[in-house]
């Protein structure tokens, strides 16, 4: 867990300025299924954010890390708003079968932290 903690601090603190009208930082963490290489991981979610993730409505930022088998997911929303909309329509997504096929779907953990500076 604390290196878990450890590359959230690093991938925030590594970014540029994050825009100003980021009020929600999400952070989600997901673990590969056995035989997943992250390599091939690393393409299906490039996939889902440029098909997906990034024309969604509040989308400021993304970052990926990887501890071994844990994916980890930093995005920036303007708001709680639009990030609960792009988790609902995740699933319509085109790249979202492919990207749901390689996790282990129960190890999914989602939360949003509002933004205080």
């Amino acid at each position: 867990m604390r290196a878990f903690f450890v590359a959230c601090a690093l991938i925030f603190l590594a970014q540029p300025a994050v825009a100003k009208d980021a009020r929600v930082i999400e952070i989600a963490t997901v673990i590969l299924k056995p035989g997943v290489t992250p390599d091939a991981f690393a393409k299906v979610d490039q996939a889902v954010e440029r098909e997906h993730v990034n024309k969604q409505p509040g989308f400021v930022s993304r970052k990926t890390a990887l501890n071994g088998r844990t994916w980890l997911v930093i995005v920036h929303w303007r708001s709680a708003k639009d990030a609960e909309a792009s988790m609902a329509s995740f699933s319509k997504a085109p790249a979202a079968a492919k990207f749901m096929s390689m996790i282990d779907a129960s190890s999914m953990r989602m939360t949003r932290y509002d933004v205080i500076r």
